[in-house]
C-alpha cells in the first residue's frame, strides 16, 4: 500500500496558477491527483494546465464572492462526480500603516483570505461526507502566529484561518474529514517580491532570521501538500505545519 498515492483523487487548488498554490498543485498531480485550478485569471491558469496532467482543468473563482465559491465547487462535482481534496490557497494583502486602512480594504482582505476559505470548505463538505472521507488544507502564514505591523488585515485573516482549521477539524472529524493548515515561511513568490520592494531591509532580515539561510521556493510546499492530502495523514487533523526553513523556531 502506497500511503502517498493520490491516483483517481480530485483536488481543488484555489489560486493554483502560481506561487505556493502551483507548487502544491504540481506535487498533488505528481502523486496522481486530478487538479482543478480555481482562480480569476483564465489565461494564466490555462498556461499551467498542461504540466498538471491531461485531466486537469480550470474553474473560474472569485473567493471574495460567495456565489462564485459555491458555483466553482458545484462545477467540479458536475465534471468529476467527486471531490477529495480542497486546498484553500487563494489570498491577497494590502500593505500600509495600520491607521491608514479603509474599511473596504480591510474587508477585501478578510473576505478573500478567510471568508472565502470557509465558504469553499462548506461547499465541499456534503460531497466529502457522502464519500466518507476528505482532506482540506488551509494555507496560513507565519503571520498566523506572528503580528505584521505593515499588513494588519492580512495577519488577522491568517490568524483566523488557523482557528477555522481547528474548528472545522473538530466539527468534521466524525465524518472522516481531516482539516489541517500549512504555515509557509518566506517563500519566493510574486506576493513576497512585492513585499521586498515595499518594506526596506526585508530581504536581509528574513535571511538573517531563517536558519536554512534562504528563501523558500514554491516546490518546497509540494511534499507537505501530498502528505496532508493522502492516507498518510488520516489521523492528523486540526494541526498546523510550518514550512519555513526554521524561521518560526529561531529567536
Amino acid at each position: 500500500m502506497n500511503l502517498f498515492d493520490l491516483t483517481g483523487r480530485v483536488a481543488i487548488v484555489t489560486g493554483g496558477n502560481g506561487g505556493i498554490g502551483l507548487g502544491m498543485a504540481r506535487g498533488l498531480a505528481a502523486a496522481g491527483a486530478k487538479i482543478v485550478v480555481a482562480a480569476r485569471d483564465r489565461p494564466k491558469s490555462q498556461a499551467v494546465l498542461a504540466e498538471l496532467g491531461p485531466e486537469s482543468c480550470f474553474m473560474p473563482l472569485d473567493v471574495a464572492d460567495e456565489e462564485s465559491c459555491r458555483e466553482m465547487v458545484a462545477a467540479t462535482l458536475a465534471r468529476f462526480s467527486r471531490l477529495d481534496i480542497l486546498v484553500n490557497n487563494a489570498g491577497m494583502s494590502i500593505r500600509k500603516p495600520a491607521e491608514d486602512y479603509r474599511m473596504a480594504e480591510w474587508q477585501a482582505v478578510i473576505d478573500t483570505n478567510l471568508t472565502g476559505a470557509f465558504i469553499c470548505a462548506q461547499a465541499a463538505f456534503p460531497a466529502m461526507k457522502a464519500a466518507g472521507q476528505g482532506k482540506i488544507i488551509n494555507i496560513g502564514s507565519m503571520f498566523s502566529i506572528f503580528g505584521a505591523a505593515y499588513a494588519v488585515p492580512y495577519s488577522v485573516s491568517k490568524g483566523g484561518l488557523l482557528q477555522l482549521t481547528k474548528s472545522l477539524a473538530a466539527a468534521w472529524a466524525p465524518d472522516n474529514i481531516q482539516v489541517n493548515a500549512v504555515l509557509p515561511g518566506w517563500i519566493d513568490t510574486e506576493l513576497t517580491r512585492d513585499a521586498r520592494q515595499q518594506v526596506t531591509g526585508l530581504h536581509e532580515r528574513i535571511l538573517a532570521r531563517t536558519p536554512a539561510g534562504r528563501w523558500g521556493a514554491p516546490g518546497d510546499l509540494a511534499g507537505v501538500a501530498v502528505f496532508l492530502a493522502s492516507a498518510a495523514s488520516d489521523f492528523i487533523t486540526g494541526s498546523a505545519i510550518a514550512v519555513d526553513g526554521g524561521f518560526s523556531a529561531s529567536g
